[in-house]
């Protein structure tokens, strides 16, 4: 019985080690998609409902804010890679709808700018509010907003650096190694106690 769980659990092992590598060859294919999209210079119509399609993130696209009715500074960098706020709107463009979010820029204080809308073009990123690793696995994650980061700043603000394609993580081949270290681990400890176990 103790040799039939162990190697179940080697074999489990082994699977989520051959399916971390998977992984890996899906996150190489996705950011060799975002760099094809970060070369794109046409513009795509920007996806206010979520979730929001790979081909469209790192995009340039067009929105128009009627009103930015919420904003939500966060800490960023500009481009030349000083520390900041982003200040990001959470713009109205109708009657009704779920409105877009915009970063328009850098500050260096929390004090949102005196913006009251306008055309924004820019580049198409994920939103700030990503669902946590826990959320996935416990399938309580709800899809994310898209986030357009302003080309030119509002006035009185510095420009947002927009995330590479080239940052997107991929770990995965990492957490392949571990998982094959760990069934290798656990066949040599339970060896080494089968033979102290036979040792006359």
């Amino acid at each position: 019985m103790p040799t039939i769980i162990v190697i179940a659990a080697v074999l489990v092992m082994i699977a989520l080690g051959v399916w971390q590598l998977q992984r890996k060859t899906e996150k190489e294919a996705l950011v060799a998609l975002y760099q094809r999209n970060m070369a794109m210079s046409s513009l795509v119509t920007y996806p206010e409902l979520p979730p929001v399609a790979d081909a469209l993130l790192f995009r340039k696209s067009s929105v128009v804010c009627l009103e930015p009715v919420r904003w939500d500074p966060r800490s960023g960098t500009d481009q030349k890679g000083k520390a900041g706020f982003r200040m990001i709107a959470d713009c109205r463009t109708g009657a009704e709808g779920p409105g877009v979010l915009v970063d328009v820029g850098i500050g260096d204080d929390f004090a949102p700018p005196k913006w009251t809308g306008g055309i924004v073009r820019g580049t198409i990123v994920p939103g700030p509010d990503q669902p946590t690793v826990m959320e996935r696995a416990a399938g309580k994650d709800r899809p994310a907003r898209a986030m357009l980061i302003a080309d030119t700043p509002v006035a009185g603000l510095r420009a947002s650096a927009v995330p590479s394609a080239d940052n997107t993580p991929n770990n995965h081949l990492a957490y392949a190694g571990q998982w094959f270290l760990f069934a290798i681990a656990a066949l040599v400890i339970y060896f080494l106690a089968v033979r102290r176990r036979l040792r006359p």
